[in-house]
């Protein structure tokens, strides 16, 4: 059986190994004590989002997080699903799946409008999963700045 849960702050040191994990896969660099602060400012207030650990046999398998915008284009809150995350182990088994479907859900009862996320061009499996969740290509690029 497949559930998540909000984070509770018990729970940031599992959290930040899972990112760790999932950091460590395209060597994305990672301060674990900046995180688990991160961590800590982000589950304290609501208005950033919402970060759901999820379960399999009640053993914790991965996480996803949905970080929230504002849009004038789309009249309202946006959210980003920043990170989906599942241990290899875990893969391959629907729950993928699971958390994209609980996600639409958990997005629509908190009043977003639209998700937007990104895919490592490489990473064709999350491709295929978000495609044939009814996400789209954008037909803009997406560009960063790094403020120092």
């Amino acid at each position: 059986m497949t559930r998540f849960k909000l984070l509770e702050a018990s729970q940031i040191e599992l959290a930040t190994q899972l990112m760790q994990e999932f950091y460590a896969i395209d060597h994305y660099p990672m301060d674990p004590d900046v995180t688990k602060t991160l961590f800590e400012a982000f589950i304290n207030n609501e208005q950033l989002g919402r970060i759901w650990l999820i379960y399999s046999n009640e053993e914790v398998v991965g996480y996803v997080m949905l970080n929230f915008l504002f849009s004038f284009e789309f009249q309202g809150r946006i959210a980003f699903m920043d990170e989906l995350y599942l241990k290899e182990s875990a893969r391959g088994k629907g729950l993928g799946q699971q958390a994209v479907h609980f996600i639409k859900e958990q997005a629509k009862l908190l009043g977003v409008k639209l998700i937007y996320l990104e895919v490592e061009n490489h990473n064709e499996k999350a491709q295929k999963l978000y495609l044939a969740n009814d996400f789209v290509t954008h037909h803009r690029k997406l560009l960063k700045h790094k403020l120092d």
